[in-house]
């Protein structure tokens, strides 16, 4: 089906189903800004730490730039680029290219070089450029503008500066009398999967699609105009998108993490007020520490905190609880949204061992490793298959990939993989192609790691494969270890020992690193490290479990 330039998946009978069930709405994320600054124009909606708006406020900016936009020439269905660290001038962009129905794509990160940013404009045929003059990995080296500026479908690049509001007030003009749009089914949105596993893919929402799960959330959570949402995670990547579609759909506040190195987070949290945080378990862990640097018990009036992109170790999950925080352990994609999670009333051993039941409008099931058209039966692991409201509207200019991502009956194949219990919850073992295969033995690397980081002593663990000539592949187990702390080898492969794991998933290679890789969303790049041991810039130990007698 075309949708202006964009091949997607939207049918007529997904569009009667979703929205039979209440799962998708006649409502989008502007009109709900819309709403909220009618409703209450003088109520907090966003902040940063050089502006604080109203919802009056922060819709006049969003018009303005909407109204900018379209003076440019840009067109309902055109890709707007974004490359600006987190802040409100950011927010303003997603909201005002969902506003004109523009494809905002924000999967521009801290971390990618100029020529990425070039690359990928080029690729989505970007007809706006909004970033900011000396962000990026190279950004002393590089010009993003003078890199993009012969691109042939690019009509403006605005130049901003994140935190200087008069900067980019400048640039708005007087809002225009056009209709925002209404239709809640168009594409607005293109992310950019991680690419820890492979090229990564440009993957298409709607606004039905982002508010599907959001919507869910919000009811199970009992979040509302009272929360204030503070997104650990940068509006670059989906946690970060998803805390402000959860802030504008509850009329609540967001609060963007933009502090300096070094700054205190719990003082943050105290002068905002913060209710509800989202991030990684990096940023779980980061702030736990600074609790027990300065003795705090409490956290302020934080009381929930949804953490996603890998597992919660128990000890993070026991020091939460312990500080009156209640994590929300989670399991999502950029394809799938955060249609995965665990409840408030959970008990804690649900919170450490699962991820959480699906939300109301999504389901998933568990399909063989081999045959992705055969189901497994409960308990058993195998690939995780989904469908539902908030499943994505395709990759973008990639047909190929859209239909190889999908079995015989119609179900998203994550390739992830994980097993259900009886409950309906979701325990997550690892990626298919994170597999490792030792001789024939699967061994799963998110089971080791998960295990490895209940050690006091680890902070970040990786596994990883090693490449071995007998038996294909064996087991690196790469740490990085809290400040001031350290453990041997051995007394880590004990410590896996003692907590179950099994000694045919034994890791036969160690290191211990003082920071591992990370992606701008924290996660562990298995594939940088592999490639690191590859090229001889990393030498593993080889280590050997040997049980006690």
């Amino acid at each position: 089906m075309r949708q202006g330039t964009l091949l997607t998946l939207l049918d007529s009978g997904r569009l009667a189903e979703h929205y039979r069930t209440g799962a998708w709405r006649d409502e989008t994320i502007y009109g709900l800004l819309r709403t909220h600054a009618e409703r209450a124009p003088d109520d907090c909606a966003i902040r940063d730490r050089a502006r604080r708006l109203t919802y009056r406020a922060l819709l006049q900016e969003v018009d303005a730039f909407a109204g900018d936009l379209a003076r440019r020439g840009l067109r309902p269905g055109e890709r707007v680029a974004l490359w600006l660290p987190s802040g409100i001038e950011a927010a303003v962009t997603i909201l005002a290219c969902a506003r004109n129905a523009y494809v905002c794509s924000p999967s521009f990160h801290r971390d990618h070089t100029v020529a990425d940013a070039a690359a990928l404009m080029e690729r989505i045929r970007a007809a706006a450029l909004v970033a900011q003059p000396g962000y990026g990995a190279d950004a002393g080296r590089s010009d993003v503008f003078a890199a993009t500026a012969a691109l042939g479908s690019l009509r403006h690049a605005y130049r901003v500066t994140a935190g200087d509001a008069a900067a980019f007030a400048g640039l708005l003009g007087e809002p225009l009398a056009t209709e925002w749009n209404r239709d809640p089914n168009r594409v607005i949105y293109l992310a950019f999967t991680s690419g820890t596993t492979g090229a990564p893919k440009g993957v298409m929402h709607s606004d039905n699609t982002l508010l599907a799960t959001v919507r869910a959330v919000a009811k199970d959570w009992r979040l509302d105009r009272r929360t204030i949402v503070y997104t650990l995670s940068p509006l670059s990547h989906n946690l970060g998108i998803g805390a402000l579609i959860l802030a504008m759909t509850v009329g609540g506040e967001l609060v963007i993490h933009d502090l300096p190195r070094g700054a205190s987070l719990i003082d943050r949290l105290d002068e905002t007020g913060a209710t509800y945080l989202v991030g990684v378990p990096t940023h779980a862990i980061d702030l736990l520490a600074e609790l027990r640097a300065r003795g705090r018990k409490e956290l302020g009036r934080v009381k929930g905190f949804r953490i996603s992109g890998a597992a919660i170790p128990s000890e993070v999950v026991a020091a939460l609880l312990a500080h009156g925080v209640v994590p929300q352990s989670g399991y999502g994609m950029t394809e799938t949204c955060s249609h995965q999670y665990t409840l408030p009333d959970d008990k804690p051993e649900r919170i450490i061992a699962t991820s959480g039941r699906c939300c109301a409008g999504y389901e998933i099931r568990i399909f063989r490793q081999d045959d992705p058209d055969r189901e497994m039966p409960v308990g058993e692991i195998g690939q995780i298959g989904g469908r539902g409201a908030s499943l994505m509207l395709g990759y973008f200019d990639d047909q190929a990939a859209t239909e190889d991502s999908f079995n015989a009956a119609g179900w998203f194949m994550t390739g992830d993989l994980g097993a259900i219990d009886e409950d309906g919850y979701l325990r997550v073992t690892g990626r298919k192609k994170d597999v490792i295969i030792r001789g024939g033995h699967n061994i799963y690397p998110a089971r080791i790691e998960a295990l490895a980081m209940r050690h006091e002593a680890v902070a970040r663990a990786a596994a990883f494969p090693i490449a071995d000539a007998r038996l294909g592949e064996k087991v690196c187990l790469a740490v990085e270890f809290h400040a001031g702390r350290a453990a041997t080898a051995e007394e880590l492969l004990a410590h896996l020992d003692g907590l179950g794991l099994s000694r045919y998933d034994m890791p036969e290679y160690f290191m211990a690193i003082g920071a591992l890789p990370l992606t701008a969303s924290g996660k562990i790049l298995k594939r940088e490290l592999a490639s690191r041991v590859e090229r001889g810039l990393l030498t593993p130990a080889p280590v050997r479990w040997q049980a006690r007698s």
